[in-house]
């Protein structure tokens, strides 16, 4: 018996009945609701209740990674954009025509967290337009947060409905 038999053998390797899928899924979505345009929200929260130091140190990490963030979707945006859109595209006609679950997988991550990316890029625009700081800035960053979990709670909704029924269709032994 060869090596990769055992390890496949032992690891299951179908995305939707394996453990570590569902952990990456609660991480990726714990992750993003965290990080709004990379500002950890203890960040936030700490600014609004403490304010002085901690609500300047929000301002300059928000203007910072919002400058990042607009400056590399002005510089290479449209080919960010073109790649992204491929690559979902691809991901989206293997997982579903094709019925490659590994690929179903990673499009029901992928495909969720790039709208959440584009909420991000409208929100970073927002506060860069209107040069939000203070408690506005913080506003703008709890509305992303919100809206940014909602998204997260839909995909978890359908990826475990879907990944349900794939395990249920295809059952326990394969």
């Amino acid at each position: 018996m060869d090596w990769y038999s055992s390890i496949f053998e032992l690891i299951d390797m179908r995305s939707f009945s394996n453990l570590w899928f569902w952990i990456a899924l609660a991480v990726v979505w714990s992750s993003a609701s965290h990080w709004v345009l990379g500002v950890p929200y203890d960040m936030v929260t700490r600014a609004r209740r403490v304010g002085g130091q901690a609500a300047q140190d929000l301002d300059d990490i928000a203007r910072v990674n919002v400058n990042r963030m607009l400056y590399i979707v002005d510089t290479a945006g449209l080919w960010i954009f073109a790649f992204c859109c491929f690559t979902l595209s691809a991901l989206a006609m293997l997982g579903f025509f094709y019925g490659m679950e590994f690929a179903q997988a990673v499009f029901l991550l992928a495909f969720p967290m790039s709208l959440v990316a584009l909420l991000n890029l409208s929100t970073a625009r927002r506060v860069r337009g209107l040069a939000l700081t203070g408690e506005d800035l913080a506003r703008a960053i709890g509305r992303c947060r919100i809206y940014t979990q909602v998204i997260g709670m839909v995909s978890i909704f359908f990826t475990s409905l879907w990944g349900m029924y794939q395990n249920l269709s295809i059952g326990v032994l394969g």
